[in-house]
C-alpha cells in the first residue's frame, strides 16, 4: 500500500505555543492595528496620558462586561444592563439624601445591592419560570426604567455624587494610574479566580455547554443561573455608581450607551455567545478594542447611530460564526 503525501506537517501557531486562544490573539492583533492607525492620524494617540485616559473610560465598560460575560457563558443574555446602570447611579446618589450622615458610607453598597436585586429577579425568571432571557431581561429593563422615571418625576435628579464615588472613578492615587483601573483589576481578578479556581466557575461552563447534562451530573443549575444574573446586575449597578462619580451626578439614560459595547467586547474576546467557551483575558482584549474603536470613531466624528450599527454588525457576525461552529460539532 502506497502512502499519500499530505504535505509538510503544520506546527502549532505562536498563539497556541504561548497558550493563548486564537480569538484572543486576533483581538490583541486588532488592538495593535487600531493603535497604528490612530498614530497615523494623530501623534497624541500613542501618548501615555491619552492611553491612560482611554483605559480609565474603558474600566467602566470592563466592569459591566465582567458581569455580562458570566451570563453569556451560560448561553443567555442580559438586556437589562442599560437601566440597571442608571438604577445603581440614581439609588447611590439618592441614598446620600435619604440616609443622612450614614448615607455617605452606605450609598455605594446600596446602589450595588439594588442592581443585584434586579439580577436575582432576572435569574429567577430564567431559572424557575424558564422564560427566554432575552425577553425577560428586556422586560425588566422596561420595569426599572419606569421606576426610575417615577422616582425622578421624568427629570434629571438633583443628587450629587459623593467624594468616594469621585475618588474611585476619577482620581489617581498610585503612579498616576486612574483608580478606576485598579477597581476593574480587582473585579477582573475575582472573575478569573471564580472561573478558574472554584466549583461554581466549572459549573458555569458546564451549564453553558449543556444545561441538561450539568443538571443530571448534580449541578444546581438554578443556583448557577441566579448567581450569574445577580453578579451581572451588581456589576452594571457598580459601573453606574462609578459613572455618577465620573460625571459628578446621575442622569436619565446614562446606561444606554453600554449595552451593545459590553456584549460586543465579550464576544470579540472569544466568548461563545451560545455559551460554554470563553476566558477573561479575551474579555479584557475586547474591552480595550471596543474602547479604542470608540475613540477613533469619535475622532472621525462618526455619529452615535453609526457606532451602534458597527457594534450590532460585530455581534451578528460573531453569532453566525459561533452558530455555524456549533452546528458543525453537533
Amino acid at each position: 500500500m502506497t502512502s499519500v503525501d499530505t504535505g509538510p506537517a503544520r506546527g502549532p501557531t505562536l498563539a497556541a505555543r504561548l497558550g493563548i486562544d486564537r480569538s484572543v490573539a486576533i483581538a490583541f492583533g486588532c488592538i495593535v492595528l487600531i493603535l497604528c492607525a490612530g498614530a497615523l492620524y494623530s501623534r497624541e494617540f500613542l501618548s501615555p496620558e491619552y492611553l491612560l485616559q482611554q483605559l480609565q473610560v474603558g474600566a467602566f465598560l470592563g466592569i459591566i462586561a465582567s458581569g455580562a460575560m458570566l451570563v453569556i457563558l451560560l448561553g443567555h443574555i442580559d438586556l437589562s444592563i442599560p437601566w440597571v446602570v442608571t438604577l445603581g447611579a440614581m439609588m447611590a446618589t439618592a441614598m446620600v439624601g435619604w440616609g443622612g450622615p450614614a448615607g455617605v458610607w452606605l450609598c455605594i453598597p446600596f446602589g450595588v445591592f439594588c442592581g443585584a436585586v434586579v439580577g436575582v429577579l432576572n435569574g429567577l425568571g430564567v431559572a424557575y419560570l424558564r422564560l427566554p432571557s432575552m425577553i425577560f431581561t428586556l422586560g425588566m429593563n422596561a420595569v426599572v426604567q419606569g421606576l426610575m422615571v417615577l422616582h425622578t418625576g421624568g427629570f434629571a435628579p438633583l443628587d450629587q455624587a459623593t467624594e468616594a464615588m469621585h475618588f474611585l472613578a476619577v482620581q489617581r492615587s498610585l503612579f498616576g494610574i486612574p483608580n478606576a483601573l485598579f477597581v476593574w483589576a480587582v473585579v477582573g481578578a475575582f472573575v478569573i479566580y471564580l472561573l478558574k479556581r472554584t466549583a461554581f466557575g466549572r459549573a458555569i461552563y458546564a451549564v453553558g455547554n449543556r444545561e441538561a447534562a450539568a443538571y443530571l451530573s448534580g449541578v444546581n443549575t438554578n443556583r448557577v443561573l441566579i448567581g450569574c444574573f445577580a453578579f451581572s446586575g451588581a456589576m452594571a449597578a457598580f459601573a453606574g455608581v462609578l459613572l455618577a462619580g465620573y460625571s459628578n451626578k446621575a442622569y436619565q439614560n446614562m446606561g444606554d450607551a453600554y449595552l451593545l459595547p459590553a456584549i460586543a467586547a465579550v464576544v470579540l474576546g472569544g466568548t461563545n455567545i451560545l455559551g460554554g467557551k470563553g476566558n477573561y483575558l479575551g474579555t479584557i482584549a475586547g474591552v480595550i478594542l471596543i474602547t479604542l474603536l470608540q475613540s477613533i470613531l469619535s475622532v472621525m466624528q462618526m455619529p452615535e447611530a453609526g457606532r451602534q450599527v458597527i457594534y450590532g454588525c460585530v455581534i451578528i457576525v460573531m453569532l453566525l460564526i459561533y452558530g455555524r461552529g456549533a452546528k458543525a460539532r453537533s
